[in-house]
């Protein structure tokens, strides 16, 4: 497997650009199952995560073609309705094919998700909801089967705003018959760029970036081209890499207004941030100082960068108080910090971070995908050596992040499986 190792304590300066939202592509990309013709998606990133849902598309019967960040998609025919566990166990996403695959074909079969081992992540919202349009709904050996005729339009009231959870109810509302209200609806900008993608195909949707949406069915949708909107968490991630290190760097190709609550804990925190239309320069002291981090649905502070934000507290002045209020299993990379030097107390849903001068570097582990990008931020501002092992979680999320990285100036190279080292990125 492959690793990435960092040499620390180097401040980041320059620009860097940020890649297609992979949390937007997914389900764009998963919502071609509903059929009408070619669709051809830009800005899509190349993260292993994308390249999966490629995979079970073709697997379906889709025709996908990849050139760079363009993927073209069209279904006219299926030769399965079965998502199986050997694609799925890797990516929870893969649970997007549901809605579309019900709605288009009346039938569908798929395995329980997996992904990333930051909770249970629970299913049964999405489930719930279909059954609301009228799917009969099984669980089987660890497969959801799922059949029904043409969907009807209901009013859906969510337990909790979950994404895809409400991403899968308004794909396949799409072509419900009559009109359907997801109420307590989650407000992503991610949905909201699923929703304009749908619209440009002939759906009839109202209300996505609230918390109620209005799908009015129809009979068919049409192909249609589509720019996916930039990564927010990616941006934030190297925001965090710029101010923790005491660096100068822009980020561009972002939408500050997708990203109000990171900007505004790192202005908290000291940082000196300035907001273009699609970019964000900051400027950090030496060191800045403790913030408490409080992890809500949108448009609060996103769960996706809590482990970012951590390492950043842990080379803070003073005391800060990190509360994760969305997923119950998402402090795994704490006892990798302390690895390094960090002092940090768990207590609950809750992490107590003494801020210290420096961390040290150490061999640590990745546990998850925004716990590897924690990881590289702490070796980034680490003295000596960090050695980052199970970066596989890390390539389901970021593209070429550690030649973006060393486009900032940072040290940092992936050795490829023990046997060699891909020095892309690195400098010196």
């Amino acid at each position: 497997m492959d690793r990435i190792v960092i040499t620390g304590g180097k401040p980041l300066r320059g620009e860097v650009r940020v890649s297609g939202a992979k949390n937007a592509a997914l389900p764009i990309l998963a919502s071609t199952i509903l059929g009408g013709g070619e669709c051809v998606i830009t800005n899509v990133p190349r993260v292993v995560d994308v390249v999966t849902m490629s995979k079970l598309l073709d697997l379906l019967g889709a025709s996908v073609r990849t050139e760079g960040s363009q993927v073209a998609v069209s279904v006219e025919r299926l030769r399965s309705t079965e998502a199986p566990y050997e694609l799925v166990k890797t990516m929870r996403a893969s649970v997007l094919v549901l809605g579309p695959l019900l709605a288009r074909w009346g039938e569908a079969t798929v395995s329980l998700p997996g992904g990333c081992a930051i909770g249970t992540r629970p299913v049964n919202l999405h489930l719930a909801g279909l059954a609301r349009l009228g799917a009969e709904l099984t669980l089987e050996h660890g497969y959801i089967r799922a059949k029904a005729g043409r969907l009807r339009g209901a009013r859906i009231c969510l337990d909790t705003p979950t994404v895809t959870g409400t991403e899968n109810l308004m794909m396949a509302a799409c072509l419900a018959d009559g009109t359907t209200v997801i109420e307590n609806a989650a407000k992503e900008p991610e949905v909201a760029d699923l929703a304009a993608f749908l619209a440009k195909r002939g759906g009839r949707i109202a209300g996505a970036g609230s918390d109620v949406i209005t799908v009015e069915g129809v009979q068919a949708l049409h192909g249609a081209d589509h720019e996916v909107i930039p990564d927010r968490i990616e941006a934030g991630t190297y925001l965090a890499a710029g101010a923790m290190t005491g660096g100068d760097i822009c980020v561009e190709g972002c939408l500050p207004w997708h990203m109000e609550a990171v900007v505004m804990k790192l202005r908290e925190a000291g940082a000196e941030l300035v907001e273009g239309k699609e970019s964000i320069r900051l400027k950090a002291p030496r060191r800045l100082r403790g913030v408490d981090v409080k992890t809500f649905a949108y448009p609060g502070f996103p769960t996706d960068m809590q482990a970012q934000m951590m390492a950043l507290m842990c080379v803070a002045q003073g005391t800060s108080m990190i509360t994760e209020t969305v997923f119950e299993s998402r402090f795994i990379h704490v006892p990798e910090l302390r690895r390094m030097g960090a002092d940090i107390k768990v207590e609950g849903n809750h992490a107590v971070v003494n801020g210290i001068e420096k961390m040290t570097g150490a061999p640590v582990m990745a546990s998850d995908l925004r716990a590897s990008a924690g990881l590289i931020l702490a070796g980034l501002a680490a003295e000596g050596d960090t050695v980052i092992s199970r970066v596989y979680h890390l390539d389901r999320g970021y593209e070429r992040i550690e030649e973006k990285l060393g486009g900032l100036g940072a040290m940092i190279r992936r050795v490829k499986g023990g046997t060699g080292v891909a020095a892309a990125g690195r400098r010196a």
